[in-house]
């Protein structure tokens, strides 16, 4: 009940920006540029876990960009999914997934929230915003849909407050694909985790794991990179190119 009142009301009452508090405005230009895919780059956490695939990311995670996250997560704003949507489409569309002559579907595949989190919240966040990201992949020529593959096979503790190896050793084994996976990935050329926010890694990790070991990988449909809306400014890493390329 909780989630479609909410939709509702953001959607027909004044609001302010949720990102900088401008005045009777969902997402002000100035955020939206913010969430452009203007700032847009390959990620890598220091110290970075075993298994994580390449990751691009959006923007960073910082100000405004962290304030709309953390409203559309934790607060209820759910009309903010889709400009985190489109923030998380560029960051795939700069991961390489444009629109080619048979260059073949991307799938999507949220990292899942705990159920408890999805009560609590009224809302899976990275499942949302994954949705919207497809829908604007679509409109920009990619064949793109969400496979919502994978499942918590046991319960994990709050990742908040816990450090890089407390996360991995929580999330260990954690993840798995739900019967049908293969199905749902089927005819799939590129597999694209998603979530919103990267912090240590741990989570995406967790995530290709669990598809590599369900032999969702080497066939026509592969992991070849993750995609999240924001992380840390620490964790951009500039591409090194050799001289006169």
């Amino acid at each position: 009940m909780r989630g479609w009142w909410q939709e509702l009301a953001g959607l027909v009452l004044p609001v302010d920006c949720a990102g900088c508090g401008a005045l009777r405005v969902l997402v002000c230009a100035g955020c939206r540029e913010v969430l452009s895919g203007a700032g847009e780059g390959p990620v890598r956490p220091s110290p970075s876990p075993a298994g994580l695939p390449v990751v691009r990311a959006a923007a960073v995670y910082e100000g405004a960009v962290r304030s709309l996250l953390l409203a559309h997560k934790e607060r209820g704003a759910l009309p903010l999914a889709g400009v985190l949507g489109g923030a998380l489409a560029a960051a795939v569309l700069a991961g390489g997934c444009r629109a080619a002559g048979g260059a073949g579907e991307v799938a999507l595949v949220p990292v899942p929230s705990a159920r408890g989190q999805v009560r609590a919240r009224g809302h899976d966040p990275a499942r949302r915003i994954a949705f919207s990201a497809a829908g604007r992949l679509r409109r920009a020529g990619v064949p793109a849909r969400v496979a919502p593959v994978l499942g918590l096979r046991r319960a994990v503790a709050d990742q908040a407050g816990l450090g890089a190896r407390q996360r991995r050793e929580n999330l260990a084994g954690a993840l798995a694909v739900r019967r049908g996976g293969r199905r749902l990935l089927a005819g799939a050329a590129r597999i694209v985790l998603v979530d919103d926010v990267i912090t240590t890694g741990a989570t995406l990790a967790e995530a290709a794991r669990a598809v590599r070991a369900a032999g969702l990988v080497g066939g026509p449909g592969a992991v070849v990179r993750a995609a999240v809306v924001a992380a840390p400014a620490d964790s951009f890493r500039r591409i090194e190119r050799a001289p006169g390329v």
